[in-house]
């Protein structure tokens, strides 16, 4: 049997403190992709800047979760995802209405870039033996299949597609986040 090392330790002394805030980071994420599913039937229009709230909201909790735990495996990771959801969310906040070929860019952009940055979060989890961790990257596949469908064209056909994708990328990263809390809250140490 292998024996722990020191920075293990420091580790899993961190994720045991934070595991309460990434579960509620988690169950954020998982509300506001399900809000992301009803809103485009509701609201179909303004829809561009509804899912601009649910992105900087999200990466607000995201980055209140992420800065005060510099000590979890991924922060930078976490730290790129929080300031890319804002920063796509306040775009798309001030977006013209009409939808366009930069809007397209500009979600297959964020899809690759938050897929990328969660496999890799995973992987650091994955290094500091950390469980569930495959749920991340799970998720990072997920999102890079949705630049894919964006890429290929899907919004265009289906204006209400783009709160679905939002959607699907927020449930899946919530439920990730979900498994690794509460792994980290229950993992013997």
């Amino acid at each position: 049997m292998r024996r722990t090392t020191a920075s293990e330790v420091k580790f899993w002394r961190s994720a045991k403190r934070q595991w309460s805030h990434m579960l509620i980071e988690g169950v954020g994420l998982v509300m506001f992709g399900l809000l992301a599913f009803v809103l485009p039937v509701i609201a179909a229009r303004p829809i561009d800047r509804v899912i601009g709230w649910l992105f900087v909201f999200a990466g607000v909790i995201g980055l209140i979760n992420t800065a005060g735990n510099r000590d979890a495996p991924g922060f930078w990771w976490s730290l790129l995802s929080a300031a890319l959801s804002i920063t796509v969310g306040s775009i798309l906040i001030e977006w013209p209405r009409e939808p366009s070929n930069s809007l397209i860019y500009l979600f297959t952009f964020f899809f690759v870039v938050e897929g990328i940055a969660t496999i890799l979060y995973a992987v650091d989890h994955k290094r500091r033996l950390s469980g569930r961790w495959k749920w991340m990257v799970a998720s990072g596949a997920v999102d890079l299949a949705l630049a894919a469908l964006v890429a290929v064209g899907l919004p265009a056909t289906a204006p209400w597609a783009i709160g679905v994708l939002v959607g699907i990328n927020m449930v899946f990263g919530g439920s990730a986040m979900i498994a690794m809390a509460l792994y980290a809250h229950t993992a013997r140490f």
